[in-house]
């Protein structure tokens, strides 16, 4: 793969210098679904899947990106005096605002670079293409201009790219995974207090497999920025009779005796996930470490009834791949996974079963919405760096 991207580099940008290579990955979320910006807890991992980055230093100021995925866009030339966001500039907005967010905290690039993009994430499956995109940048400016950040710094610098750059309003939870991923280790991470401990994923007789449902609805950033509106919107009206902080501040318990204060159903359905989804999450990394596969697998279904009937973040196409996985002998768990609106369902299935699942659900999936699935059997891997 790396050998066939560097010659892809040459063929692009032309023969000679010394080239680097850098690998940062995707992630997908076990549990804990649109708790990241409400101060909760979040339980992802980093994947094998990822973004790959050639890079070559260039004499003049100039950044000179193209992608192996969109290569009828060509190579798109930027200054690195006019560091802007522009609706033509496409994917390299990314990489754009990695670089704007690091030079907004005094580190200034020196000189251009050439890059060279490769994902092979499924692009718009919720697998955190654009964060991987972003964390993958900030490994490579820390690497060559030997700016002295952390990886955590990394992840909070592609957080602030996409939010303030970029116009969405994610949390800290894609960035962070990529960043930050152990193999075969999940991260528990608290996002209020950016306090994290690595879980192992022990799973002797289950694997984790991801379902593309291949459908990705357009509404996801504006209905992702509005989920985040009213989550806030609920904490100032329970800020009035309760002392927290955040959504995830919150037990069960106290959220049922105050919800009342929020004066509107809708706010108080998202502020129930945002509440009870933290808890799922909390009480799913004790299932794990209890090597209690069975209520981890009830505690996933759990989460999508919430994120399907209380955030309202589903759609039509992922519930029918959560119903037939659900149903399905052999089946621990299943839930949609990353933002909503079409993507990925994230499943764990017994070793025996797996064959089947992806026959059979692909089979049905196909007569129920009349294309196909796509699944991918995933290892956990570790956080992005320098291939060589």
């Amino acid at each position: 793969m790396v050998e066939k991207l560097i010659k892809t580099f040459y063929e692009t940008f032309g023969e000679g210098g010394h080239v680097r290579t850098y690998f940062a990955p995707g992630r997908v979320n076990l549990i804990g679904e649109h708790t990241d910006y409400n101060g909760g807890h979040v339980f992802p991992c980093a994947l094998t899947l990822g973004t790959y980055g050639i890079v070559r230093d260039r004499e003049d100021r100039m950044l000179r990106l193209y992608s192996v995925n969109i290569d009828s866009v060509g190579v798109v030339d930027v200054s690195l005096d006019e560091i802007v966001a522009t609706t033509e500039a496409s994917w390299t907005n990314y990489p754009k605002g990695v670089v704007w967010a690091f030079e907004k905290r005094g580190f200034k690039l020196t000189h251009g670079l050439d890059i060279l993009i490769y994902g092979d994430i499924p692009n718009g499956s919720g697998l955190s293409s654009s964060a991987s995109l972003e964390v993958l940048t900030g490994v490579i400016l820390k690497d060559t201009f030997g700016f002295d950040v952390s990886m955590v710094d990394i992840a909070l610098i592609g957080q602030d790219a996409e939010n303030n750059f970029n116009g969405c309003n994610c949390g800290i939870m894609d960035q962070f995974a990529s960043a930050m991923g152990k193999k075969d280790n999940a991260i528990f991470l608290d996002t209020n207090t950016l306090n994290y401990t690595y879980a192992p994923v022990k799973l002797p007789d289950a694997k984790i497999v991801i379902t593309n449902s291949k459908v990705k609805h357009s509404l996801v950033n504006s209905a992702y920025n509005d989920r985040r509106n009213e989550c806030e919107t609920a904490l100032k009206e329970l800020q009035s009779v309760v002392d927290i902080k955040t959504l995830g501040d919150l037990t069960e318990e106290q959220f049922e005796e105050h919800k009342d204060t929020i004066k509107n159903e809708i706010r108080q359905k998202r502020a129930k996930h945002a509440v009870y989804e933290n808890q799922r999450a909390i009480n799913a990394v004790e299932a794990l470490k209890a090597n209690d596969i069975e209520k981890f697998g009830k505690l996933m279904n759990a989460s999508h009834e919430s994120l399907r009937y209380d955030y309202e973040v589903s759609c039509e196409e992922i519930d029918i791949l959560v119903d037939l996985a659900q149903a399905m002998p052999g089946v621990i768990g299943s839930r949609i996974t990353g933002g909503g609106f079409g993507g990925c369902t994230v499943s764990i299935v017994k070793n025996d079963a797996v064959d089947a699942f992806v026959r059979e659900i692909g089979k049905a999936y196909l007569e129920k919405v009349g294309h196909e699935a796509e699944f991918y059997v995933v290892d956990i891997g570790d956080g992005a760096g320098k291939l060589d």
